[in-house]
């Protein structure tokens, strides 16, 4: 009796350990302690088979570089690209989408017409011939001129005010006194300044000529070289002055192109030259220049009060914007003369040698 009591405890006991172990398995097995079973403020270990990483120290406050800051300032390098431009039109410069008449036009066979009657207006008007203008405030607007003259527009002197806007103004080449010397799209010889805007010019050997006057938003393109009577190859400009001026010229967003081949006569985008006398007051300003030998001629050693600023020297015809380069006969030491912001139209600088 005592031995069975003795041998069903034992089974108990066995019985209890057994059930103390199977759970012990089964709570191990389950996993307890998994992240995924129940979650705990301390963030778990790696993995098995991964690295554990680095501690790394608290990042302590820097200044950030400025976007414009010089390579060596540890900003990046400036990006020629960012300032590029592909063309005049594009770029926002005139073009003949935004120059020439805006309205239908009229035929007038005129020949060379002399206007003499103060504050006549011409609107649209297609002329065949050419105008002389010996009159005060005379507007040529919304109009074309072919001419088989030596100018499209010339103003005589003693008179002023002379207005050409929003006009097409081209010639024929081989016509003209000089076998093709068709050298001046609008002429001032007054005594003043003019106005000339928005016209779309072509063809003519020096396509704008004056010592003063406000030429604004042209576009002057396809100049045609010619031999004159001499037969030597006629200077190709599409702005020209000659110096000696009493008032300002300035030249501001235009689209002045030359790109007439040096042996057949180009000099420049704009040409100021002191033929008739010391070149001053001039504004020359966020205009794209393209052809000539050079781009720009900037007046020369006595030359004051020359501003060159935001212009694109274009590379549509040469590398260097002109044959041999972007400008020559600048003055740096001039009174007044200023030479800021300008730059190739890939984006580079454009600094005139010293």
């Amino acid at each position: 009796m005592l031995r069975n009591r003795r041998r069903l405890v034992a089974w108990l006991l066995a019985g209890v350990v057994l059930a103390v172990v199977l759970t012990l398995y089964d709570a191990d097995r389950t996993g307890v302690s998994d992240p995924k079973a129940a979650p705990s403020a301390t963030p778990s270990g790696p993995l098995p088979g991964t690295q554990t990483p680095a501690p790394t120290a608290t990042p302590s406050p820097s200044v950030t570089p400025s976007p414009t800051a010089p390579p060596e300032t540890g900003g990046p390098s400036p990006s020629a690209s960012a300032t590029a431009c592909t063309s005049p039109g594009a770029c926002g410069y005139p073009d003949a989408n935004s120059t020439g008449p805006r309205i239908a036009l009229e035929r007038h066979d005129t020949g060379n017409m002399s206007v003499k009657k103060d504050g006549t207006v011409i609107k649209g008007w297609d002329i065949r011939g050419s105008l002389d203008i010996y009159a005060n405030d005379v507007t040529i607007i919304d109009s074309r001129i072919t001419s088989t003259n030596w100018w499209g527009v010339n103003l005589r002197p003693g008179f002023s005010g002379l207005k050409v806007l929003h006009t097409t103004i081209t010639a024929v080449p081989g016509k003209g006194p000089d076998n093709g010397g068709v050298n001046y799209a609008v002429s001032n010889m007054g005594g003043s300044s003019i106005e000339v805007g928005w016209c779309d010019i072509s063809v003519f050997g020096n396509a704008l000529s004056m010592g003063q006057g406000d030429l604004h938003d042209n576009y002057v393109h396809d100049l045609v070289a010619f031999r004159n009577q001499g037969g030597e190859w006629q200077h190709i400009d599409a702005v020209i002055s000659g110096g000696g001026n009493k008032g300002r010229l300035t030249i501001r967003h235009n689209t002045l192109l030359n790109a007439t081949p040096v042996d057949k006569g180009a000099t420049a985008a704009v040409g100021l030259f002191a033929d008739t006398g010391v070149v001053s007051s001039v504004v020359v300003e966020d205009n794209w220049l393209a052809g000539g030998a050079y781009a720009l001629y900037g007046g020369g050693p006595g030359a004051t009060g020359i501003r060159v600023t935001g212009n694109v020297f274009s590379t549509q015809y040469h590398p260097a914007a002109g044959a041999y380069g972007p400008v020559t006969a600048w003055n740096a030491g001039g009174a007044g003369n200023v030479w800021k912001d300008n730059r190739m139209s890939d984006g580079r600088p454009v600094e005139p040698a010293s």
